[in-house]
């Protein structure tokens, strides 16, 4: 079993923050054995500036670089937007789609993360997408809704494995993760369908919404890995989640 970690830095550091924490993971990388070995798979999605110099902080390491967002176009006069084929020219290999914040913020419908997520596949990054409940409700209900999201938000799109990123919108940025039980259900039955899916093979589903150390040791097998955001600020918490994973990748090889 290979354990999937993300970290996105969203916007909360600048240019030279980010260079020194791509610098201090990329050392921790290096002699991490479950990322040395491949037992843990860990990626980082910088902003666009940091782009450049997360690609080579991480290079000669195991470490891939994401971006937070593409365009649902390869090219044209789309002023602030950035291309997938440029992302990949670039040297990252995954890109973030569908994000609650994106959905909220910036009014994303479904059928625009399809178009996102189309987009990626079609220039070789692996899509992440984002997808989960509004409102906190029954694990049933929130299963139903999220897979409804996660239908719509691909269709149409080529064939390729996911990153699905369940992230339960009224989780994020709170005290808390969304219960274990709750994640257990919902991260289940993204996982069968995706497991149905002759589409989608290869895919995998990450938790995210306020994840942090003791999470993964929790939730086992249930989920593929986590998509971390505040709590990775802190390399050693995000060393203490790598060990995490490394021990529950190496439980179920």
């Amino acid at each position: 079993m290979t354990v999937t970690i993300g970290v996105s830095l969203k916007m909360y550091f600048g240019l030279a923050r980010a260079a020194a924490w791509c610098a201090d993971v990329a050392r921790l990388a290096a002699r991490h054995p479950g990322v040395t070995d491949g037992g843990v798979e860990l990626f980082v999605a910088p902003t666009y500036l940091q782009v450049p110099a997360a690609v080579a902080a991480f290079a000669g390491t195991r470490v891939r670089v994401a971006v937070q967002d593409v365009a649902a176009d390869d090219a044209g006069p789309f002023t602030g937007e950035v291309s997938a084929a440029e992302a990949a020219e670039a040297g990252v290999g995954l890109a973030e789609v569908g994000h609650a914040e994106r959905r909220r913020l910036f009014h994303e419908t479904d059928d625009v993360v399809a178009r996102k997520t189309a987009s990626a596949l079609r220039h070789g990054l692996a899509p992440v997408v984002c997808v989960g409940e509004e409102r906190r409700t029954t694990p049933q209900d929130a299963a139903r809704e999220t897979l409804g999201q996660l239908g719509r938000s691909t269709r149409g799109v080529p064939d390729g494995g996911l990153v699905v990123a369940y992230e339960p919108v009224w989780a994020i940025g709170a005290p808390a993760p969304a219960p274990t039980e709750h994640v257990r259900a919902v991260a289940g039955a993204l996982g069968d369908a995706l497991r149905a899916d002759p589409a989608r093979q290869g895919s995998r589903v990450l938790y995210g919404g306020s994840a942090g150390p003791g999470l993964l040791t929790a939730l086992g097998t249930a989920v593929d890995g986590l998509f971390l955001g505040r709590f990775a600020h802190d390399v050693g918490a995000l060393e203490t989640v790598l060990d995490e994973a490394r021990s529950l990748a190496g439980a179920h090889a």
